[in-house]
C-alpha cells in the first residue's frame, strides 16, 4: 500500500517565479497569494512573481514566499485527490506542514514566519554569524570539532543534520570558520561556506524564539488531521503543546532531517512529494534510501507528473 509524505522546502529554495504557471492557470491558487498579501499588507506576491530576487532572498521575505507556495501546492494536490499519510519540512518548511495538516491556518502562518524572519535578522547583527555545509564527516566526529571551538570560546554547532556525510553547522563566524577548518583536520572531504543572512538553528537564535513564543501565544493552534514528523526530535506532532513546543525550540535547535525521513520510512511511507520551488529535499530523501519514489511539483508539468503517476497505483 502507498504512503505518501508531503514535504516542503525551507530557505533557500525561493526563487523569482516561484509558482507562477500554477497561479497563473488556476483562480483558486491564486487565492493562497492574495491572501499572502492582505495579511502581510504588503506586496508579497509581486514580489515573488517578478522579484528582485536579492530582496526575494531576505529573511522575512523568504520565509512567508516558500510557506505560500508550498500551501498552494499541497492544497492544489488535496484537491485533485492526493492526500498525505504524514506532513514534514526542512525548518521553515515545517510551517507549511502545519498548514497542510490543519494545525495553523494559512494566514495565522504567513504571519507568524514574517515575524520569525524579521526576529532571526535581528537576532545576530550582518556578518557576526555564519553557516557552512560540511561534507563527508559523521556526526559524531563533527559534533566533537564543534564542541572543541565552542570551549575556545567562539560557539558553533551542528545545525542541519541533512543526509548521511552533509552536515551543516552554524555559530559565530570565526566559530564557522574554525570548525571548517578542523573538520578537514578530521576527515571531512569538503567544508563549504553558506551565503546566509544569520547563524540559524543555533544557540545564537535564542532571542529570536523568546520573541517568536509571544506571536505563538496569539495564535490558534489546532491538534492536526496529519500527523507531522519534528525537526526537533524526529517523532510525530500530534497534539497543540507538542506543535508549540516545537516551533519555539526548533528555531535555535539542529533540524533532524536525515532521521525525519527515516522515522517516515520507519511508518511505511514509500512516495515523498516535495511541495516548493527546487529539488533540494528530494535529493536528501534519495541519498537517505534510494528505492523510494519521490516527485517534486512546482509548475503545471510537474503536478500533473503526480497526479497521473498516483492515480495509476
Amino acid at each position: 500500500m502507498t504512503k505518501i509524505a508531503f514535504i516542503f522546502p525551507g530557505q533557500g529554495s525561493q526563487q523569482v517565479g516561484m509558482g507562477q504557471e500554477l497561479v497563473n492557470n488556476d483562480s483558486e491558487s491564486k487565492k493562497f497569494y492574495d491572501k499572502a498579501d492582505a495579511a502581510l499588507d504588503f506586496e508579497l506576491s509581486k514580489l515573488m512573481l517578478e522579484g528582485p530576487q536579492e530582496e526575494l532572498t531576505l529573511t522575512y521575505n523568504a520565509q512567508p514566499a516558500l510557506l505560500t507556495t508550498g500551501v498552494m501546492i499541497s492544497s492544489k494536490l488535496m484537491a485533485a485527490g492526493i492526500q498525505p499519510d504524514y506532513t514534514a519540512g526542512h525548518s521553515l518548511g515545517e510551517y507549511s506542514a502545519f498548514v497542510a495538516s490543519g494545525a495553523l491556518s494559512f494566514e495565522d502562518a504567513v504571519k507568524v514566519v514574517h515575524k520569525r524572519g524579521l526576529f532571526m535578522n535581528e537576532a545576530v547583527p550582518a556578518g557576526q554569524g555564519a553557516m557552512a555545509a560540511i561534507l563527508g564527516l559523521e556526526a559524531p566526529a563533527l559534533k566533537e570539532v564543534c564542541e572543541n571551538i565552542t570551549a575556545e570560546g567562539q560557539l558553533v554547532q551542528l545545525a542541519n543534520l541533512n543526509c548521511p556525510g552533509q552536515i551543516v553547522i552554524s555559530g559565530t563566524k570565526e566559530g564557522v570558520e574554525k570548525a571548517s577548518i578542523a573538520a578537514k583536520e578530521a576527515g571531512a572531504k569538503r567544508a563549504i561556506p553558506l551565503v546566509v543572512s544569520g547563524p540559524f538553528h543555533s544557540e545564537l537564535m535564542r532571542d529570536a524564539a523568546v520573541k517568536l513564543k509571544d506571536e505563538i501565544d496569539q495564535i490558534e493552534i489546532n491538534r492536526p488531521d496529519k500527523p507531522i514528523i519534528s525537526n526537533v526530535k524526529a517523532e510525530l506532532l500530534q497534539d497543540v503543546s507538542e506543535i508549540k513546543t516545537e516551533m519555539i525550540e526548533q528555531v535555535y535547535s539542529p533540524v533532524l532531517w536525515e532521521d525525519d525521513v527515516r522515522k517516515m520510512l520507519e511508518l511505511g511511507v514509500t512516495t515523498f512529494i516535495e511541495c516548493g520551488p527546487g529539488k533540494v529535499l528530494s535529493g536528501l530523501v534519495k541519498k537517505v534510501d534510494r528505492s523510494v519514489k519521490t516527485y517534486c511539483v512546482y509548475d503545471e508539468a510537474t503536478f500533473n507528473e503526480v497526479i497521473q503517476a498516483l492515480r495509476g497505483e
